[in-house]
């Protein structure tokens, strides 16, 4: 849910094959789903989204994360959730990761995407 046969076409054109990122954290970087951090020393701080990776992507991951909580119970659960020790926009990131899984599990295994399954 969210993710129209546009956005489908937008992220199987620019990403093209799944199999080239051996983690989700590979994924999230090059989509730009990250925080920028900054340390020193024993001292790290995460900042907000870093404005590295495939804007396009991430904008509409981001808009369709918003229609997915409110179509998918599973992400909805999740969302509110989530929403009870953070703000919605932080939230909504960490839906928009989650979506980026399901479509990465999706696409390597070849599978349908099922509503209120939890992932």
């Amino acid at each position: 849910p969210g993710v129209g046969p546009l956005g489908a076409m937008k992220i199987l054109l620019q990403i093209h094959d799944m199999k080239r990122f051996q983690s989700m954290d590979e994924l999230c970087c090059y989509v730009g789903l990250i925080p920028k951090m900054y340390g020193s020393g024993e001292k790290m701080i995460t900042g907000k989204l870093s404005k590295r990776g495939r804007k396009d992507i991430k904008i509409m991951l981001i808009e369709a994360s918003w229609v997915a909580v409110r179509k998918d119970p599973a992400l909805t659960s999740r969302f509110n959730k989530l929403t009870v020790r953070m703000n919605k926009n932080k939230a909504i990131i960490r839906i928009a990761k989650n979506l980026l899984n399901r479509i990465r599990h999706i696409l390597t295994h070849k599978i349908e995407y099922e509503i209120g399954v939890v992932s």
